[in-house]
């Protein structure tokens, strides 16, 4: 089926690179995302070493990262990436479902987390969200990084963290699962950069939440940010 619009502007397109060591799953990939009218495939990697290097030559909007390849992986290209200033947002796509997986991904850098069985239209919709600065984790993913799973504790500090905060602190959460920066927050909430700043600390503090991408996390999984 065809692209029925979606998050780039008109006339523009997001630009893609697709990370994968399997080139049925690559050639599968660009296929479909090529029939999207908003998407265009810039190139193919297959391992973590040639995506680092094709992501800085090649700037695209967003990278579509396996995380088991041979040699370095995608963590470890992920890892590469933030260390090189590479504005690339990646959305981890992979087969390997242990939750022990998606922190390390977050804390390296991954601005999403789906798994291979997603389906091809919520895949293309991920894309898009995460190119306008959202954050999107599979159900199973996002219940990780939140420490919200049975075994983790009693799953009622979330809202409890979320009860403590302030009208100001919810408006300023609910900026951030936006994607937007403190700078955008600041223009938004008519305050100063100053004000936002302190703002997003408290709420990491009242969260218990290490940094912005797990806050939106909460903001998302609390039905705080509408579609």
């Amino acid at each position: 089926m065809s692209g029925t619009g979606g998050g780039a502007a008109r006339g523009a397109r997001i630009r893609v690179l697709i990370a994968d060591d399997h080139p049925v799953v690559r050639q599968g990939l660009r296929t479909y995302l090529g029939i999207q009218d908003d998407i265009e495939v810039v190139g193919e990697a297959a391992d973590g070493v040639e995506a680092v290097s094709m992501a800085e030559r090649l700037e695209p909007d967003i990278v579509l990262m396996d995380l088991k390849m041979p040699g370095a992986g995608g963590l470890s290209a992920l890892t590469e990436l933030r260390a090189r200033g590479v504005a690339s947002r990646v959305l981890v796509l992979t087969s390997v479902t242990e939750r022990g997986h998606v922190l390390p991904a977050v804390q390296a850098g991954a601005a999403g987390y789906l798994y291979k069985d997603v389906d091809p239209g919520a895949l293309v919709q991920a894309i898009r969200a995460v190119h306008d600065g959202h954050v999107l984790f599979a159900p199973d993913a996002a219940e990780a990084v939140l420490g919200a799973d049975p075994a983790g504790g009693d799953g009622r500090h979330d809202d409890r963290g979320l009860a403590a905060l302030t009208d100001r602190e919810r408006e300023v959460l609910v900026q951030i699962a936006r994607g937007r920066s403190n700078r955008e927050i600041a223009r938004v909430l008519a305050v100063s950069e100053k004000t936002v700043k302190t703002h997003v600390s408290n709420l990491l503090m009242k969260l218990g939440v290490q940094d912005r991408t797990q806050a939106a996390l909460h903001a998302v999984r609390h039905g705080l940010v509408a579609d």
